[in-house]
């Protein structure tokens, strides 16, 4: 059985063999609710331009547009997703349009910053969201110059988390040992193909996370599912956690 240390505001699978983080030499980070609070309320934005886009596009009122947003966030993982798979729509337009949005609600974080800069070996962002959008909330946050790379859903070719085709991709142009290597998600399910494919996997949980929460509880136990290592409402201080142990 292998030890693990005790992490500030972090709770681990019921599977105690869970491993820990010595042998990690990358890390690899979901974004939007990861990275940052999900209390900001940045995706709400993002939400109601996705709202606004469909409305627009199927000449339906705002009620009908949530509907056909959740439905296909749901069903294929992104609304966008959904949109190119059922009715052809070309992607660029609507992420320009639903990524242009007011990114001051995220706040520095000079205590991520210092968690992550200790962390041993390359960082990487790994995000349904674009480069672009990426670039600015990491500034926000301060930690933009920590990351040695960001893969983004153009270069998975449109298709998102959590297929396994995109993980592969992934692993692939950046040359990541999976064995070596740790990822954190904000929803459970994303985690799954990283655990098959050997990474350690952190569930960062935020009860403000409404779209995610309803995915993980969809999904049954999440915090206690087999594919989730461990899990914490604290990335920041779970980050100083590894870095003491």
């Amino acid at each position: 059985m292998v030890s693990v240390p005790v992490f500030l505001n972090a709770r681990f699978n019921k599977n105690m063999s869970a491993p820990g983080f010595h042998h990690v030499e990358t890390w690899i980070f979901d974004l939007d609710n990861t990275l940052y609070p999900a209390s900001c309320r940045l995706f709400d934005q993002i939400d109601v331009r996705m709202g606004d886009f469909i409305s627009d596009l199927f000449k339906v009122d705002r009620t009908q547009a949530r509907r056909i947003q959740k439905d296909f966030f749901y069903k294929y993982g992104t609304t966008l997703r959904g949109l190119m798979s059922e009715h052809g729509i070309k992607p660029d337009a609507f992420l320009d349009y639903v990524h242009d949005i007011d990114h001051s609600p995220v706040p520095a974080n000079a205590a991520l910053a210092a968690n992550l800069e200790a962390l041993p070996g390359r960082k990487l962002v790994f995000t349904n969201g674009t480069v672009t959008h990426a670039t600015n909330v990491m500034h926000r946050i301060g930690i933009t110059h920590l990351f040695d790379g960001i893969f983004d859903i153009v270069h998975s070719d449109f298709i998102p988390k959590p297929e396994r085709g995109p993980y592969e991709k992934f692993i692939t142009e950046h040359e990541v040992d999976p064995g070596r290597a740790a990822m954190f998600e904000d929803i459970a399910r994303n985690l799954a193909v990283p655990h098959d494919l050997g990474m350690t996997t952190v569930l960062v949980h935020d009860a403000a996370n409404e779209d995610g929460n309803k995915i993980n509880s969809m999904s049954g136990d999440a915090d206690g599912a087999a594919h989730v290592h461990h899990t914490t409402s604290d990335l920041a201080g779970f980050l100083a956690g590894i870095k003491s142990n």
